[in-house]
């Protein structure tokens, strides 16, 4: 049978792209269908534009520890406008890249919505229809908010991006990632801010003395952190939203932001009628070669809710044209895949947690808690943690835990080594860089439980 094309993709994100950019360079005739922006979550909603917030929001700190150093700096003031104009001209840049790679080599882009109409055509949002012999569906993700009374006041983390002005009083409903990064930013850039989170604390999944330290950081800083609390109503006022808690108390801020988790992106896509299984939050479900129920359609990234994170996509979207197109089956490997967390302090971990690999090994614990040699002069009291987790009996490392200045740099490093399945001993071998705070990841010799 002919086709229109090898090669359908349905969504422009960081996973499609590449995968209809690396397909079509080895010689597939390839089509994009993106219905908003080129570059996803990553480039237009989350991680680009987040770290650029980081960035500004850390200033206000660097300010005041400048001061221990030796220099005077005069009265600040921060233009909020100003730096979302900044954001928003980076953003286009970068779209501009993704739409380049594309177009240079030979994908044909639609910039419309598709659907699947079976398991070789797509249906484009015009009611034209495309053929291919394969389809990837690399649609993503979007924030889950919930029903709760007055969530029409609310905002999701894609608003951020959006505001105009720099609420002075903003509450952060949730505890994953993506809450305690924009409570620290909003935080860091002068917001009143206070966060709720249902459980008994945040960052649900790291390792337990990580999500304590990093909790414990941001009640020093300023956050107005409540656990164990979650909003029952939401009323609009002429001073405010009127926040009533589940505790019986009351709050009055100018924004609530929910980051309360994200849902697949599968919503009146046709999956389901053409005898695509999704999970029971909508996710598509695959098997290790990204490969759906159905065998002409495959889906990469968040859509498929394994690792959500935008180099794991990457990954499975190269994994996938190897399997399809180069005759060479390959299966993303999902283990030990390192991640930073940009709250203030910042987070990098690969491997277990404590808790986890207790569970399953018989483990040491090596631990380094620290002020970093900058916070000293700053006159700061943060402390930095560095955590190794070992098997005793492998002696590999199972787990490295960072929270401080640098450590998504740190764990990048540190997670060659415990990819290659390196030892304590391994470690312990490594010539210390001094004066760093990295060098005590190979200074550490007495397990500590």
């Amino acid at each position: 049978m002919s086709y229109d094309f090898d090669l359908f993709v349905i969504g422009g994100g960081s996973g499609g792209v590449r995968a209809g950019r690396v397909a079509a360079q080895g010689g597939a005739k390839v089509a994009l269908a993106e219905e908003y922006r080129y570059g996803g979550t990553c480039v237009i909603r989350g991680c680009v534009p987040k770290k650029l917030m980081v960035y500004a929001s850390a200033f206000s700190e660097a300010f005041e520890a400048a001061k221990g150093f030796g220099w005077e700096v005069g009265e600040t003031s921060f233009d909020f406008k100003k730096l979302i104009g900044s954001i928003d001209t980076e953003l286009d840049r970068l779209e501009g890249l993704y739409q380049k790679g594309l177009e240079s080599n030979g994908v044909k882009t639609f910039d419309t919505r598709a659907t699947v109409k079976d398991a070789h055509t797509v249906v484009l949002s015009n009611g034209d229809e495309v053929t291919a012999k394969t389809i990837l569906v690399a649609t993503g993700g979007r924030p889950f908010i919930p029903n709760v009374n007055g969530h029409e006041h609310v905002m999701s983390s894609d608003d951020v991006f959006l505001l105009k002005d720099l609420p002075k009083r903003i509450l952060v409903v949730g505890g994953g990632y993506i809450a305690c990064e924009f409570a620290g930013i909003f935080n860091g850039m002068g917001s009143e801010v206070t966060q709720f989170y249902r459980g008994a604390q945040i960052l649900r999944g790291f390792d337990g003395e990580v999500r304590g330290h990093v909790a414990e950081e941001m009640i020093r800083k300023g956050v107005n952190l409540h656990l164990g609390t979650d909003v029952s109503s939401i009323e609009k006022k002429d001073d405010g939203l009127h926040v009533t808690c589940t505790d019986g108390s009351s709050a009055v801020v100018d924004k609530v932001l929910y980051a309360t988790g994200r849902v697949a992106n599968t919503d009146d896509m046709g999956l389901e009628d053409v005898g695509v299984k999704l999970g029971r939050k909508g996710e598509i479900v695959v098997d290790e070669f990204s490969q759906t129920s159905v065998p002409s359609i495959y889906a990469v990234g968040d859509v498929t809710d394994r690792v959500n994170l935008t180099p794991v996509a990457i990954r499975e979207g190269v994994a996938f044209v190897e399997t399809v197109f180069n005759d060479n089956p390959t299966a993303m490997d999902h283990e030990m895949i390192a991640t930073a967390v940009f709250t203030q302090p910042e987070v990098g971990t690969v491997g277990l947690g404590q808790e986890e690999a207790g569970d399953n090994y018989n483990i040491e614990i090596y631990r380094a808690a620290f002020r970093p040699m900058a916070n000293i002069l700053a006159g700061s009291d943060e402390r930095m943690l560095m955590k190794l987790i070992v098997d005793k009996d492998s002696r590999k490392v199972l787990g490295c835990h960072i929270v401080g200045p640098a450590a998504g740099e740190m764990i990048q490093m540190a997670a060659i080594a415990i990819k290659m399945g390196a030892t304590k001993e391994d470690f312990d071998r490594t010539v210390a860089v001094h004066p760093t705070a990295a060098e005590e990841l190979v200074t550490m010799k007495e397990p500590v439980g």
